[in-house]
């Protein structure tokens, strides 16, 4: 059996993110294909990540700083050492930021897949230097990658012929759920199945939750907004956000996963993504695979998934978001059917497989 390395991501279980929650669904398929390691960031592991074993898969937990802007090139640095010495036939490298490394790995002879998540030099949160490093990992890894899976179909389009013919479109994914009944964790979180309204990611700029909270604060409708997730190092945001509470209907949960996720989910009146810049939201086909209705920014990653129109609403405008939301929460409450067959973490997962035998 051939030997797979992934690097680039933080490490799973118990580790926030969307780049984590794809590899959390996709690895443990791969590895009934090839003998898997994953590389994983010390300072990220929680409780979580020690427990639980996957077959097929080894852990390779390695040192990282926190140092936003620094973390992933230093970790990736060391993994990619590492790889020098313990070799892999196929390395998968998660993001462009990591990436900056494929030119070494490809020169020791390892054929190297990119996954390309986003254009992570549009987010907000990086400076001109955090930038510049971003764009020169974008340009080595899809020069020298042997092959590149985008998340985004959209993005895939940006790039040159040459590029686009090593390249394969693989959206992100989701598993079947069941909506739960049980409502323990609201009730912890002062919530009412379906008087609130969900927004779950990273609290980060790029998720726009500053532009929800004040579409919210216009609403007149007394429904709460819950927003599950956390902040990574710097808390600056969130107590930004906290402070653009001024009506108090704001309920942060803090990083939520499992049956409690599943619960917010379950008994939510409306989802709504208000980023400025994803690559694929896992979150938004969560919130479809429980057919909530949806308010999302008008971004191409958004139109990846065909909507109603009237879901769209331009980013950054918190006017039109509200008028949005208040068009949704003054309707019967509904459940909507999507068509979801081809976002199944089990195509994902073949599809990179298949993939991965083309380098053969």
């Amino acid at each position: 059996m051939k030997r797979l390395a992934v690097i680039g991501i933080r490490g799973f279980p118990g580790v926030q993110g969307g780049v984590e929650s794809h590899c959390l669904n996709i690895v443990p398929y791969l590895a009934r294909h090839y003998r898997c390691r994953v590389y994983r960031r010390r300072p990220y592991l929680t409780a979580q990540s020690g427990t639980k074993q996957f077959p097929g898969i080894e852990f390779k937990d390695l040192p990282s700083t926190q140092i936003k802007g620094f973390e992933a090139l230093w970790h990736t640095l060391l993994c990619s050492l590492h790889l020098l010495l313990h070799r892999a036939d196929i390395v998968n490298i998660h993001n462009i930021g990591p990436g900056l490394f494929t030119p070494l790995l490809r020169l020791f002879g390892m054929k190297v897949v990119l996954t390309y998540h986003s254009a992570n030099y549009e987010h907000k949160k990086w400076g001109m230097v955090a930038k510049t490093i971003l764009r020169i990992g974008e340009f080595l890894s899809l020069r020298f990658a042997s092959k590149v899976i985008f998340v985004n179909k959209f993005q895939m389009e940006k790039f040159s012929e040459r590029i686009r013919r090593k390249s394969v479109y693989i959206p992100n994914g989701i598993s079947d759920v069941t909506p739960l009944t049980s409502a323990t964790f609201l009730k912890k979180n002062n919530l009412e199945p379906g008087k609130y309204i969900l927004a779950v990611g990273r609290i980060t700029p790029e998720k726009g939750f500053d532009t929800l909270i004040r579409a919210v604060n216009m609403l007149p409708h007394d429904c709460r907004l819950a927003i599950a997730g956390s902040a990574d190092h710097d808390s600056s945001y969130l107590d930004y956000l906290k402070s653009l509470d001024t009506h108090k209907r704001v309920t942060f949960t803090g990083y939520t996963t499992g049956q409690d996720l599943a619960e917010l989910y379950s008994h939510a009146r409306l989802y709504v993504l208000s980023s400025t810049n994803e690559g694929f939201p896992i979150v938004m086909l969560e919130a479809m695979s429980y057919s909530l209705p949806l308010v999302v920014t008008d971004i191409p990653a958004t139109r990846l998934v065909n909507l109603k129109q009237e879901c769209y609403v331009p980013v950054s405008s918190p006017d039109a978001m509200a008028k949005a939301i208040e068009r949704e929460l003054s309707s019967a409450p509904c459940r909507i059917e999507y068509k979801m067959d081809e976002y199944r973490w089990t195509h994902v997962a073949q599809a990179t497989v298949d993939l991965y035998k083309s380098l053969d």
